[in-house]
């Protein structure tokens, strides 16, 4: 299994459409970086969040997500409160080929913030726009930019494709078109 760098992603792109809409250059000019990078994809946050409260004092469970704990922002920021979190989607819809997995790291701009990006690999054949977690892991507010850079995607492409994919396990988050709660 090998990193994949910029020329690949920008093949599979066009050929694929694994990406869209698809940045095909870096661009940093006054925003957080995003677009393609040396061996990866920055990804965007899009501009709907779901900030955590407990204003109703809900028990978060995993197995049953109550929505009351959550809070609906539409906005060119969001901000996030101290020791908390918000979820948001990416700008991007991505298809991931079925020889291909991908890692999803925060970008490094927030983490010197102390904002922690959360998002679990997305496994061959999944598709979807990627539901993001934004931790504040800071006593203060922080600031969150929609359109901006916020994570990056980095590529690894199998020496054989897997026997079960996303699709074919009918994976539960598969082809989500917004900020998708925990299921079970």
């Amino acid at each position: 299994m090998g990193l994949k760098p910029d020329h690949w992603i920008k093949k599979m792109a066009e050929e694929q459409k694994m990406i869209e809409p698809f940045i095909e250059k870096q661009e940093r000019t006054g925003v957080i970086s995003y677009g393609v990078s040396s061996y990866g994809y920055d990804l965007r946050v899009g501009n709907e969040f779901k900030i955590f409260t407990n204003v109703y004092g809900a028990t978060v469970d995993p197995k049953n997500f109550d929505t009351k704990s959550m809070v609906d922002i539409v906005g060119d920021v969001c901000i996030v409160p101290p020791n908390s979190f918000a979820l948001a989607r990416s700008v991007e819809y991505f298809r991931i080929p079925r020889g291909v997995l991908t890692i999803c790291l925060g970008k490094s701009t927030y983490a010197r913030c102390g904002i922690i990006v959360n998002v679990t690999p997305f496994e061959p054949e999944w598709e979807g726009f990627v539901t993001l977690e934004i931790s504040n892991t800071t006593q203060l507010p922080a600031k969150i930019y929609a359109n901006e850079g916020l994570a990056q995607v980095l590529f690894f492409e199998a020496d054989e494709e897997c026997t079960i994919s996303y699709a074919d396990k009918k994976g539960k988050y598969q082809g989500q078109q917004s900020i998708v709660l925990p299921k079970l």
